[in-house]
């Protein structure tokens, strides 16, 4: 990395540096926790804050997203027991934003990009959890999974 009008030893520009290539991960983190905030504040289980499911309500079928704001907002309130019975596939999902994110600021912090390079097979297989999810929870023994 090359200095511009610093002096010996001066750590100046590699901060300003690490702290312009921080920008984009922590804008969308502070994206995310504004949204989680606004669930967290604006309970979903109660009626009229939000607009139901399309698909559950025109057919009875709980979509993959089925309870993913009372997850969020269960979650947001440390209720880790009612996130996972809302909907689990959603709090997995809150992991992995956070194992990606994680890696995507320590990457952008030493200027490398984060490449994800999912195969078709893995994008298969993460398809398939979501069909299976969503196929189970709607079966009469899947009930466990109902948001």
């Amino acid at each position: 990395m090359r200095r511009v009008n610093a002096e010996p030893g001066s750590t100046a520009p590699a901060a300003g540096l690490a702290l312009r290539r921080l920008a984009v991960p922590v804008g969308v983190l502070g994206s995310v926790v504004a949204a989680f905030a606004y669930v967290g504040t604006v309970d979903p289980n109660e009626p009229g804050h939000y607009p139901p499911c399309p698909l559950l309500r025109l057919t009875g079928i709980f979509c993959p997203g089925c309870g993913g704001l009372r997850s969020a907002h269960a979650f947001i309130h440390g209720d880790l027991g009612a996130a996972l019975g809302a909907n689990a596939l959603a709090v997995a999902g809150y992991v992995v934003f956070a194992v990606v994110w994680t890696l995507w600021a320590v990457r952008a912090v030493r200027g490398r990009p984060l490449r994800i390079a999912l195969g078709t097979a893995q994008l298969y297989g993460v398809g398939a959890l979501i069909a299976v999810f969503t196929l189970v929870r709607n079966l009469p023994f899947g009930a466990w999974l109902h948001p």
